[in-house]
């Protein structure tokens, strides 16, 4: 199984391969991923973590034939070591902001889970250069009304939910996150205002 063939089997659920090393496929949300996800039992059937169920059971019927092992963030603890591995795969880097930022999807990263392989050989990374390289303004660093992020952590979650509570993060809590919408790369990226607020209020529920 080629990478190409398993982005092929991603897509018609809005997902992607968003990098690969190690024998290990990092699989996450595309920008068709809202469209797909709306129109599933999950999303409406009222039960908790719609995101998750959905995500199993889409990645387990891509696996399966492979003949694919699967590993889930949302699993444990313990947990995967996601970071790592998103890390190896020479794709995701760290962004003067702290978060990590994905030379595709930038700041609007949702690893949904990953394939696991030990029959093929190892999937080797696809280096490829971090977008902050390039970015000459940097706007991350200066987007967030209350500085709760920074190069340094820890991220700063009362000063961020405690702004969410008041009118004007409104706009953080419809949107999406001020910092993640501020980067060049994200915005090409085109995740819907719809589910940033689905996001958000998974983060911030009220």
């Amino acid at each position: 199984m080629t990478l190409r063939g398993i982005s092929s089997a991603c897509a018609p659920h809005g997902l992607m391969v968003m990098g690969a090393s190690g024998g290990r496929v990092l699989v996450g949300c595309d920008v068709g991923f809202w469209d797909v996800f709306t129109a599933s039992a999950e999303y409406s059937d009222g039960a908790p973590d719609p995101v998750d169920r959905w995500s199993k059971r889409i990645i387990e019927s891509i696996a399966s034939p492979l003949g694919a092992a699967t590993a889930y963030p949302s699993d444990g603890p313990p947990y995967a070591p996601f970071i790592a591995w998103a890390m190896d795969t020479g794709r995701f880097f760290q962004s003067p902001v702290g978060m990590m930022v994905h030379d595709v999807a930038g700041l609007m990263i949702s690893i949904r889970g990953a394939l696991i392989f030990d029959h093929i050989p190892d999937f080797p990374p696809t280096p490829a250069t971090s977008p902050c390289d390039s970015c000459t303004t940097k706007p991350c660093i200066t987007a967030c009304p209350v500085g709760a992020l920074s190069a340094q952590p820890p991220y700063d979650v009362p000063a961020c939910k405690g702004y969410l509570n008041t009118t004007a993060g409104q706009n953080c809590m419809t949107k999406g996150c001020k910092v993640r919408r501020a980067c060049p790369v994200s915005q090409r990226f085109d995740r819907p205002y719809a589910q940033s607020h689905f996001h958000m209020k998974a983060f911030h529920p009220t």
